[in-house]
Order: structure tokens, then sequence, then C-alpha cells
């Protein structure tokens, strides 16, 4: 995975958008662990948002 929360951001951010409905869904489908999503990205000030589904 990919340690840098900016490029991290724009690569979940893209797949959420064009591929897929939830973070989970992502998550499930790439073998990534959300809780290591959420703090490379919530480390970095981002926070997941659901309604919208993309960080923020």
């Amino acid at each position: 995975m990919i340690e840098n929360p900016v490029i991290l951001l724009s690569i979940i951010n893209t797949k959420l958008r064009d591929q897929y409905s939830s973070i989970e869904d992502l998550c499930d489908d790439l073998d990534y662990e959300k809780d290591k999503v959420d703090a490379i990205l919530n480390g970095a000030g981002y926070f997941y948002d659901r309604e919208q589904n993309q960080y923020k």
C-alpha cells in the first residue's frame, strides 16, 4: 500500500468516484486494510465522507 497520504488520497478518491460505491468495497476488492487507509489519510487531515463517497 502507498504510504504517501497525498498520492493515496488521489488514488483512493479516483477509484471511489469511478469504480466503487464505498470504501469497504474498495478495500475488500483491493485487499487493503480500511484501518490502515484511515490511519494514513486521517493522519494527514483527510476523513471519509460516506455521503459523498470520498475522503475530504
